[in-house]
């Protein structure tokens, strides 16, 4: 049943999208904080500060609209390589966002999960981001999915290694079917991505969500992402709703 919050949410709108139409989960790759800041003369942090002000009300927007579920790249395994510094500042944006934000998302029903390697991240993002999954654990509106330390070639790696530890000794009648991947991904228990969103204009996936992204829809945009703003993500699902979804078959 569609809330009032919802309906506003719609009727604010740029007048494109459809409420019954609307993807269940939507995948963000968050690109262009760094490009964003040099075009400013800022420095790259100040870039991805900037870029955490803008997912604020981008979840804020799909829970009202009904989104399902929301994730979002925020930090990949890749991202290692980066300076220190950046990285620092990246992992200290993380515990800000997550120790001023998770009430107000609370308040919004939205429950905060993580996929990745989150055994890897500092100690201190660590107890955030236990504390937020902890805080938001009874909410069902929406999920917000961060994806930290993620990449998709190890989770994937990570999903067969659990699967082997389950089922070992093995036997010859024994075998890995794409249901048992699938149950034993970081994001067992939700669904698929159906949309795709990359701003920036990169036409790449960048080893994000290898599995879940077979059939998802893709959209692109120019946009940096300290830009993204609620217009550009209805945007995005008008361009989804034009589209029509065959998963590899035929429809009239």
């Amino acid at each position: 049943m569609e809330t009032d919050s919802r309906k506003e949410s719609l009727a604010d709108s740029p007048g494109l999208i459809e409420s019954g139409n609307l993807p269940r989960h939507i995948a963000i790759i968050m690109d262009g904080n760094g490009r964003w800041a040099h075009r400013k003369g800022l420095s790259r942090a100040e870039g991805h500060r900037e870029g955490v002000k803008v997912l604020k009300p981008i979840v804020k927007e799909c829970s009202a609209i009904g989104i399902d579920v929301l994730t979002v790249y925020a930090f990949s395994t890749e991202n290692w390589a980066r300076p220190q510094g950046e990285i620092d500042a990246l992992m200290a944006l993380l515990v800000e966002f997550l120790r001023s934000e998770t009430a107000e998302l609370k308040s919004q029903g939205v429950r905060i999960q993580t996929i990745g390697n989150v055994a890897g991240l500092p100690a201190g993002a660590q107890a955030a981001l236990a504390a937020a999954t902890q805080e938001t654990a009874s909410q069902t509106r929406m999920v917000l999915n961060l994806a930290l330390n993620y990449g998709g070639r190890d989770e994937l790696v990570r999903a067969v290694n659990r699967w082997l530890d389950e089922n070992r000794p093995l036997d010859q009648e024994t075998c890995l079917t794409a249901h048992a991947v699938a149950s034993h991904l970081d994001t067992a228990g939700l669904p698929d991505p159906d949309l795709l969103i990359r701003s920036s204009g990169e036409m790449r996936i960048s080893n994000f969500l290898l599995w879940q992204l077979a059939y998802a829809e893709i959209y692109v945009t120019e946009t940096l992402w300290p830009d993204f703003d609620p217009v550009e993500l209805h945007k995005a699902i008008f361009a989804y709703q034009q589209r029509v979804r065959r998963f590899g078959g035929l429809r009239e």
